[in-house]
């Protein structure tokens, strides 16, 4: 992109080229963490309580990864991961 002969809005210019560039990395990171999730709900909908346990770690991570980068709020990351869990102590527990 050619740079304006004034220099009126070339910030705004690479404020926005650096937006599009944050919003696609943002919705891969979404869309990974939520295919994690689904993965785990789909373990607990089967009852295997193995499986779900491994991949509720991955999604832990995903999770924390996620909100210490700003992508979520951390406390939303919180409030899905205990949900998440809850899920698979619950199942667990069922098998116990």
């Amino acid at each position: 992109m050619a740079k304006l002969k004034t220099g009126r809005h070339t910030s705004a210019l690479k404020a926005h080229r650096q937006s599009v560039r944050h919003t696609e990395a943002n919705v891969e990171i979404r869309s990974h963490i939520h295919s994690i999730a689904r993965k785990v709900e789909a373990a607990v909908t089967k009852k295997d309580a193995k499986a779900a346990k491994s991949l509720l770690s991955e999604a832990f991570a995903a999770w924390d990864k996620a909100a210490k980068t700003g992508v979520v709020h951390w406390r939303s990351a919180s409030r899905k991961k205990a949900r998440l869990s809850s899920r698979v102590q619950a199942i667990q527990a069922a098998k116990s």
